[in-house]
């Protein structure tokens, strides 16, 4: 029988700096801290990169990122290894769908610890009018690293 211990090595990514012990890492200790704190502050990031996104402010996006940051489109997966990797010409094509601004209809928080909280946003694009133009529903997970909350990963 294969005990935890007697795994394979994690796998690191490009960039890790620390090893951490697996069964550790898959499996932390109960945190008798409430989470409501981690919830609001994530949320918080959440609406701060939605407020860029909404004035088109690629670097107030970036600030609420945190790198290398993960997308994923399906089966596909894309890595943004640090700011300024957004590409050109998207506010204007996204505009030219007659796009005005985005809004969240909803951010469930589905796994929270007091470092992480994986939300799953339910958010509309919208015309100058209100008129919905899209309704999305994405995984998105926020990490607190230091004192910063950052989004890390998002699943389209």
């Amino acid at each position: 029988m294969l005990r935890l211990n007697d795994m394979p090595p994690f796998a690191y990514h490009p960039g890790m700096t620390a090893s951490p012990d697996f069964s550790a890492f898959v499996a932390p200790p109960p945190s008798g801290e409430p989470h409501a704190a981690a919830i609001e502050a994530a949320s918080a990031c959440l609406d701060r990169f939605t407020a860029a996104f909404n004035a088109a402010d690629t670097h107030g996006m970036d600030a609420e990122l945190h790198f290398p940051h993960v997308m994923l489109s399906g089966a596909q997966r894309l890595d943004w290894v640090g700011p300024g990797q957004h590409p050109p010409g998207f506010f204007d094509a996204l505009k030219a769908t007659g796009w005005a601004r985005t809004q969240y209809e909803k951010k469930e928080p589905v796994l929270v610890g007091n470092d992480k909280v994986h939300f799953v946003v339910t958010y509309t694009r919208r015309d100058a009018a209100g008129a919905v133009l899209s309704t999305h529903v994405n995984l998105w997970i926020v990490v607190r690293t230091g004192e910063r909350w950052g989004i890390s990963l998002r699943s389209y």
